[in-house]
């Protein structure tokens, strides 16, 4: 395991179909994560204090996942040092992008690294890079990543280079 963990919080259990993808993608890289369900607006206390006390309890990154009104993220940067990442969930409302611009658009300062609307899988891949830039074994495991996403890409433009010749 690494030695700094990468929490995962999110704003309602509906939203765990969503930020399970990045908790599961953290667990096969072998990075310990803790997932917890906190509201910017209906437990204030408890997102500042896990938030303020996140770097002495062997936190590295935080990942925040909310919706619509989407001000987890922000309430979570602006009580600590460790970056958080956003992950604006898709609302039924407007398609998830309230949540995008809400999470994205932060003041100067108090900033929230901002993936795609249910981007949590790019969440938990910017938390590894993070990350890996204190731990070369992480490091490692990531260039052989890209590495293979690189070869499943050659793959597929050859076998589309064999269909070509047959037209």
């Amino acid at each position: 395991m690494i030695n700094k963990k990468v929490a995962i919080i999110m704003g309602s259990d509906s939203d765990w179909d969503v930020m399970k993808k990045a908790y599961l993608k953290l667990k096969e890289f072998g990075v310990e994560s803790e997932c917890h369900i906190f509201s910017a607006h209906r437990t204030p206390e408890e997102s500042i204090r896990f938030a303020k006390n996140a770097e002495e309890n062997g936190f590295g990154v935080i990942i925040a996942g909310a919706g619509m009104a989407a001000h987890l993220a922000g309430v979570l940067a602006g009580n600590t040092t460790l970056p958080v990442i956003g992950v604006p969930l898709n609302s039924k409302q407007i398609g998830g992008m309230d949540s995008l611009l809400a999470t994205v658009m932060m003041p100067s300062g108090v900033p929230v690294a901002t993936v795609a609307v249910d981007g949590s899988v790019n969440a938990a891949f910017l938390a590894l890079q993070i990350l890996a830039l204190s731990d070369e074994r992480l490091s490692s495991l990531l260039k052989e990543e890209k590495k293979n996403m690189r070869e499943k890409v050659m793959e597929k433009d050859s076998k589309l280079q064999e269909k070509l010749l047959e037209l």
